[in-house]
């Protein structure tokens, strides 16, 4: 039997369609009471099809479903009654509106809305900013994996080139009588001139015979074009060791997903994120892989947009460093940060060392150390580096008097000089010490417990359960914006979770007794 369906219906109020307790009404609450006057100041123009802030709250809310796909989008908008709720009755916008709005209107923006949340979420009581919990984790970029370029690579290719210009070019000089000293640009400018004013055609393809002139202009001018490329390649690459052709801004970094199990690098951000009460409260993007030299850039800038400095930063062992420790010093933080070397140090095997620097005798009145076999390894020399962000490493060099005849060289000391040396930092077993006495103490054994909890959640929430695995974008400003507006998007559903759950206000998870 044939159903009857009358197109002509009255409008619907989608309202009452919604479940009451459907998060998009907590985002429409929450974002309604956002000031967009810079967004509304992206545009050069009053008049728009579609009003920025509908936009924005239909991508959060795309956010918070896990739908990322401009498409997709637009699919929502047209399928969807609460995409349809948010719209308020104007037509599904066009899939490339959402790819404009997101990629040129938010850029910028983007990042004062989300700390505008966070302000909102102090005011409601949620955030209190004390306790900072800091993890990163490798997202891929939307580049080609086999379009790298190699710093080292680069640098040994212009090296063997530079070689054979500095080869080739004094003979090339004294064949047209120019000075050894031209340059290889000299060299090309004088060689086209030279064609001009003799009217010699240069000619190309299959069965045309070249000129020595010719020959030796293809030859050089090839040499100049490939060094300009290598200096156009060095200067993309920077402080780091690679970049993607198809994202400059990617560096290739080893990851956790691994599907040919064979060490794969594959172009990548390292994304950072800070946790306070389960709510992501600041995010950023580095091209470096390691996290040690992460997080004071990351603090600076969430300082910088908060107005506020955290009293507990609490991180796993690999932001452990001496410019690290000292920094949070400075500012007068406490830094819960495990040392490097503490697990291994709790062993039975790094304890009953007695050869190891750490488990030597030190006298802090004469400065040396004595080895087990009671000689001393007095101070020689301190020795001074600094690092990416200009901090000043000293490091105390000791010498042993003698090891002359002693039955513990093999095992004590392989190098190659006649008698041990080591070397020792003393600010840095300072801050080892200062940290192991804090990370056991009852409190921060909590904020240990807490940080796995929070911060490593949040990522498996936006990796396993939201399945954001890969930008969507290319360049380091795009996938900033999608990686603020996922934290935005994570923070509107767990502020609404929370609420649902009745769990408002809880900061902490306590430990729980064995």
């Amino acid at each position: 039997m044939k159903v009857l369906r009358n197109q002509l219906v009255l409008p619907l109020n989608f309202e009452i369609l919604i479940d009451e307790n459907d998060p998009v009404w907590k985002m429409a609450e929450i974002c309604d009471t956002l000031d967009y006057t810079r967004l509304y100041d992206a545009y050069l123009r009053h008049w728009r099809m579609i009003d920025p802030v509908v936009l924005f709250e239909i991508l959060v809310f795309a956010y918070m479903n896990g739908i990322y796909s401009s498409r997709a989008i637009e699919h929502a908008c047209k399928t969807d009654i609460r995409f349809m709720w948010l719209l308020q009755g104007q037509p599904a916008p066009d899939h490339s509106t959402f790819a404009r709005f997101q990629n040129e209107r938010l850029t910028g923006v983007i990042e004062d809305l989300f700390f505008q949340l966070i302000e909102k979420l102090h005011e409601l009581g949620e955030i209190q900013f004390r306790n900072i919990f800091i993890d990163g984790t490798k997202i891929e970029a939307n580049a080609n994996r086999y379009t790298f370029v190699w710093a080292k690579s680069v640098e040994k290719n212009l090296h063997k080139l530079n070689a054979k210009i500095n080869f080739e070019l004094p003979e090339l000089c004294r064949k047209y009588g120019l000075s050894e000293t031209a340059s290889i640009t000299d060299v090309v400018e004088f060689l086209l001139t030279t064609r001009n004013l003799l009217g010699i055609e240069f000619v190309y393809g299959k069965g045309k015979r070249k000129s020595d002139l010719q020959r030796d202009y293809d030859r050089i001018y090839e040499y100049l074009e490939r060094i300009n490329r290598y200096h156009e390649n060095l200067a993309i690459l920077g402080d780091r060791n690679s970049y993607s052709k198809t994202d400059l801004d990617a560096t290739f970094m080893r990851m956790k997903e691994d599907h040919m199990r064979n060490g794969q690098l594959k172009p990548a951000y390292n994304v950072q994120i800070g946790v306070e009460s389960e709510y992501i409260v600041g995010v950023s993007l580095f091209p470096n892989p390691t996290d040690t030299t992460t997080l004071i850039p990351f603090l600076e800038r969430l300082r910088k947009n908060t107005g506020r400095k955290y009293d507990n930063v609490i991180a796993d062992a690999g932001y452990a460093s001496e410019e690290n420790y000292t920094y949070l010093e400075k500012n007068r933080q406490n830094a819960y940060i495990k040392p490097a070397d503490y697990e291994i140090r709790k062993t039975r095997k790094y304890k009953q060392n007695i050869y190891r620097v750490e488990n030597l005798s030190y006298d802090e009145i004469g400065d040396f150390f004595t080895c087990p076999n009671g000689k001393k390894l007095n101070h020689a020399y301190d020795s001074k580096r600094k690092t990416q962000n200009g901090y000043e490493l000293v490091k105390s060099h000791y010498i042993c008097e003698s090891c002359e005849g002693c039955s513990h060289r093999k095992k004590c000391y392989k190098g190659k000089y006649e008698n041990r040396k080591v070397e020792f930092s003393k600010t840095m077993a300072q801050q080892k010490a200062k940290a192991t006495k804090r990370i056991t103490t009852e409190e921060g054994i909590l904020l240990r417990v807490n940080r796995s909890i929070q911060v490593e959640g949040a990522f498996g929430v936006l990796k396993q359960d939201r399945d954001f695995r890969r930008f969507f974008v290319r360049s380091k400003v795009k996938t900033e914006t999608q990686i603020f507006l996922l934290a935005f998007a994570f923070n509107i559903k767990k502020l609404w979770n929370r609420t649902f759950d009745k769990r408002l206000g809880l900061e902490l998870f306590e430990k729980e007794a064995a």
